[in-house]
């Protein structure tokens, strides 16, 4: 991951589903085990949401001002493909 993954200020929530067990899941678990922590140091004042449930399709939402709100569904897509396409969503909905 980048030195930094600063939200844009329009972003107000991300949102992320995905399966505990479920191997379309695997790679957004391994990306959020290991840079959630440095998603939430680079930007704390935005909410970063996990909802796990069983068999559910992984996808991240976005939801920026005005209550405007896009999403990308990242089934099997590899834990080093994750922060691109979590960026593509973050500066699409700008």
């Amino acid at each position: 991951m980048s030195a930094k993954f600063v939200f844009p200020r329009a972003l107000k929530e991300l949102r992320v589903h995905l399966s505990q067990t479920d191997s379309a899941s695997q790679g957004l678990r391994n990306f959020l085990v290991k840079q959630y922590p440095a998603l939430k140091r680079d930007n704390p004042n935005t909410p970063i949401l996990i909802r796990e449930a069983l068999g559910v399709r992984p996808t991240v939402f976005a939801r920026f001002e005005r209550g405007r709100e896009s999403r990308i569904h990242l089934d099997s897509v590899a834990e080093k493909d994750i922060e691109g396409s979590i960026k593509k969503l973050i500066d699409g909905g700008n």
